[in-house]
C-alpha cells in the first residue's frame, strides 16, 4: 500500500505524493556533485540541472511523449509544483534550450550513482528501468 492512503474506502491522499516519494530515494548530493564537476549549472538562470532532472523524471513517470506535452501536464498540475520542488513550470523553449545546453554525461552519471545507491527498494529499480531513469 502506498504511503499516505490511511483510509482504503476513502482513497484520499494525505500524505506525500507518489512523485515526491521517488524523488526522496535520488542521492541528490551525488548529484550535486556530478553538476559540479561537469559544470552544468555554470551560466544557467532559469532551470537548473536538478529541475530539468525532476522535470524528465515526471515526464517518464507520467509517458509524455513530447516538449508540448510535458509542458501541458506540468502547466495542469500547477499547484502540485511546489511539492515537486519546481517554482513554476518550464515554458517549452526553456526546456528546449536546457536540454540542448546540458551535458548528457551529468545524467548518465547520475543514473549510475543511482544504482550504487543502497537504499532505493528493488522493485523501484526495475520500475524505473523499465521507464528508462536507472540502469540496474
Amino acid at each position: 500500500m502506498l504511503l499516505g492512503f490511511n483510509d482504503p474506502e476513502d482513497g484520499m491522499n494525505v500524505g506525500k505524493t507518489l512523485f515526491a516519494q521517488v524523488m526522496e530515494f535520488v542521492p541528490w548530493k551525488s548529484f550535486g556533485r556530478i553538476v559540479a564537476k561537469h559544470e552544468g549549472d555554470s551560466g544557467i538562470r532559469t532551470l537548473s540541472c536538478a529541475d530539468l532532472f525532476r522535470v524528465l523524471a515526471f515526464s517518464q513517470l507520467t509517458w509524455r511523449e513530447s516538449l508540448r506535452d510535458i509542458e501541458a501536464c506540468l502547466a495542469a498540475n500547477q499547484s502540485k509544483l511546489f511539492h515537486m520542488g519546481l517554482a513554476q513550470p518550464p515554458a517549452r523553449s526553456t526546456l528546449a534550450d536546457a536540454l540542448n545546453a546540458r551535458d548528457w554525461r551529468i545524467y548518465q552519471a547520475a543514473a549510475f550513482a543511482a544504482d550504487d545507491y543502497k537504499d532505493v527498494p528493488q522493485g523501484l529499480k526495475a520500475l524505473s528501468s523499465e521507464s528508462g531513469i536507472w540502469h540496474g
